[in-house]
């Protein structure tokens, strides 16, 4: 399969190149030529397989073309060494928890399979030049891109991150890890780390000097194996034979896993619409209603991996519906939350039903209870442990009733090891051609 820039100025590449390079020469984001749908015959059996089983018949849909069967087979099934559940949380809403893997955030998916995808690349090509993967981070991507490719050979990785607007226990998943791994905390929010990502990527000196990639969900390696988990949640469902007029709210900051999600859905996953859940950072929100789009620095939120002002994946819904403010419109629908009406929401809900969101979800599970309608079934996407946001949900709670996962609480023994940089590329691009020497 072939991947063009959604910019359109630029060859087409292969799945190699796409996911070596990042991001197009163009600046845009790739996509694939075509999407593959899954036979009808798929859907009818869905519920009899695993997640593993599921994602691997997904994945060929996408990968099949350009990697053989049994060594896609291995990438994903060393990828989803854990499930994601769908749990009841009232009537007919589920939770689809996401936080079972390996830094308890929705991003091992993705983080994981792109590590052993570049990682399976490099050694077709016997690569002994370095590749190294700039990430920028609004909390969940840094540590599940580090933990993912902590030592893997041949791969560096870099994570940028805005000082003081991640959690601690984010904060430590990624920066107690040395190794392959350097963090780099930006004296800035997200968008400025994730505009020095994309400035490297264009800078022709660093090009030279440098193999550059990014693990951002801007690369196709990171975003489209996001689509797994929407098959299995349907399959999951449909075990209980609660899969019609299905429903999906999803958390969104970059939009990279809502994305997924409607390429699922285009791929033939009988979803009736996705709702977009945002906090204050509500570019989205605001197009859904009125067509204009209109990027604006980000705001700090409780909910702070959703803090984006200029989300990139929304390049890719753009360009899959056409840029038809109609067709996006009429397949997902958008809500906007400030941070007291996500407090309130998530205590509402430990307080009714005993189950304790983090501050995504909350948005998620807020959007879907107000949306949903009679004879619907609705799923919203659970994407951290709120383990992960301590202080913030044991404020709101009132309690100390956050147990600490021993996953995290081995994180919280490290030391942090960060490198301070200012928002300005030229400190940045001056770092990076330092480590180059």
């Amino acid at each position: 399969m072939q991947y063009y820039s959604t910019n359109k100025s630029v060859p087409e590449v292969s799945l190699q190149e796409a996911v070596t390079k990042g991001l197009a020469d163009d600046k845009g984001l790739f996509m694939p030529d075509h999407i593959n749908p899954l036979p009808a015959s798929f859907f009818e059996t869905i519920e009899q397989l695993s997640f593993q089983e599921i994602s691997f018949e997904v994945a060929k849909a996408f990968f099949g073309e350009d990697i053989p069967e049994a060594d896609l087979k291995q990438l994903v099934f060393d990828t989803l060494q854990f499930d994601c559940p769908v749990v009841p949380v009232h009537d007919k809403i589920y939770s689809l928890e996401l936080f079972h893997g390996p830094t308890l955030a929705f991003k091992d998916v993705g983080g994981r399979f792109m590590a052993r995808l570049l990682g399976y690349f490099l050694k077709q090509k016997n690569n002994r030049k370095q590749v190294n993967v700039l990430v920028a981070t609004s909390g969940d991507t840094g540590s599940a891109v580090a933990n993912g490719f902590l030592g893997v050979d041949g791969i560096h990785v870099y994570v940028l991150y805005p000082k003081g607007l991640v959690s601690e226990i984010q904060e430590k998943q990624f920066t107690t890890l040395g190794q392959n791994i350097t963090s780099i905390e930006v004296d800035g929010t997200f968008d400025d780390c994730q505009r020095l990502v994309k400035t490297a990527f264009l800078d022709e000196e660093l090009k030279s000097k440098l193999t550059l990639t990014s693990a951002n969900s801007i690369n196709v390696a990171r975003f489209l194996p996001q689509a797994f988990y929407y098959f299995n949640a349907y399959a999951r469902l449909k075990e209980q034979g609660l899969q019609d007029e299905l429903v999906v709210a999803v958390p969104s900051g970059n939009f990279g896993n809502l994305t997924a999600g409607l390429f699922a859905q285009q791929m033939g996953l009988p979803i009736k619409r996705f709702i977009a859940a945002n906090n204050e950072n509500d570019i989205v929100y605001k197009y859904l209603q009125s067509g204009q789009y209109e990027p604006r620095p980000s705001v700090s939120t409780i909910a702070n991996a959703m803090d984006v002002g200029d989300p990139s994946n929304f390049a890719r819904i753009l360009d899959l519906y056409g840029h038809s403010h109609a067709k996006i419109s009429s397949v997902m629908k958008g809500f906007r939350y400030s941070d007291e009406q996500i407090k309130e929401v998530l205590l509402q809900v430990y307080k009714e039903y005993n189950y304790l969101l983090d501050p995504h979800g909350a948005c998620a599970y807020k959007a879907l209870s107000t949306d949903l309608v009679a004879g619907e079934m609705g799923v919203f996407l659970e994407t951290a442990h709120p383990a992960k946001f301590t202080e913030t949900v044991e404020a709101i709670i009132g309690q100390g009733n956050v147990p600490l996962p021993e996953k995290l609480a081995e994180f919280m023994k490290g030391e942090k090891l960060s490198v301070p940089c200012s928002k300005a590329f030229d400190d940045f691009k001056g770092f990076l051609l330092r480590e180059a020497k």
